[in-house]
């Protein structure tokens, strides 16, 4: 029997009303899904004004924390599928376990669980569509089975990249950025880094599939597609920075450098 509407649309509902209460600390040093609010903080007594800006606006909003499920003054935690330590973010151990033993998928909804696995950790992997699009073609509607010798280098590929996945850095304001964008036939890939005074660590990886290029003007689009793709993705990190670097290796970008006016497509 089908919930009611209302029903259904709670946890979206919901979700939307915590991030309206919460919209001025978002990002900043808050993050929340549905009823679990991560508070996060550089410093003990920066922590401590944080956790009373939050519990305040709980107050006001008339939202009551639960205490039994409350956790305070956490170095490290699991949140959501990943673990969070000072040093990064990085997946749960029982969900590499789960990758570890994985078996090869028998048939599509095999695949379509292990691509939901994938996709969910998708942030931690470097050219994620590349190395997916031979399993995800596996996986389409009204096409019949075919797990061939393509699709098998691409799900034990894909296993050994979560398996190996690199400890992500935890995103800081005041380090030096960067963001590197690459366009190729399997769509756009992405990595976002900060230098901690010694080297570029990764922060998150981004992966998209788009169209196939077909001609140097499609090229250069879609480096620009690629740039512009990823400044929506990381806006949250990037929206207010006085300065973060672009790297490409396109050369082909400098054209629209030269031109008095670009068309309608790429303004």
């Amino acid at each position: 029997m089908p919930r009611p509407c209302s029903k259904r649309l709670a946890p979206t509902m919901f979700q939307a009303a915590m991030t309206t209460e919460f919209r001025y600390m978002l990002d900043i040093f808050v993050l929340i899904y549905l009823d679990d609010i991560l508070v996060y903080s550089r410093s003990l007594d920066e922590h401590v004004e944080h956790l009373r800006t939050v519990l305040e606006q709980l107050r006001q909003t008339k939202y009551k924390a639960n205490h039994d499920k409350c956790e305070f003054m956490r170095q490290e935690l699991d949140y959501l599928g990943h673990y969070v330590t000072p040093q990064g973010i990085r997946p749960l151990g029982d969900k590499i376990e789960v990758i570890r033993v994985r078996p090869e998928p028998t048939n599509t909804t095999e695949v379509r669980s292990f691509m939901g696995l994938a996709g969910y950790y998708q942030r931690l992997i470097t050219e994620y569509s590349r190395i997916a699009a031979p399993l995800a073609r596996s996986q389409l509607p009204k096409v019949p089975f075919l797990f061939n010798d393509e699709a098998c280098r691409s799900f034990q590929t894909l296993k050994t990249a979560m398996l190996m996945a690199p400890v992500l850095s935890i995103y800081d304001p005041t380090l030096p950025t960067r963001v590197t964008t690459d366009a190729s036939d399997y769509g756009i890939e992405a990595v976002l880094e900060q230098h901690d005074g010694n080297d570029w660590h990764p922060v998150e990886y981004f992966s998209h599939k788009v169209p196939p290029i077909n001609s140097l003007d499609d090229a250069r689009k879609k480096e620009l597609l690629a740039f512009m793709m990823t400044l929506k993705r990381w806006r949250h990190f990037l929206l207010g920075r006085r300065r973060f670097t672009w790297v490409t290796d396109n050369n082909s970008l400098t054209y629209y450098k030269m031109q008095d006016t670009v068309s309608s497509t790429i303004g």
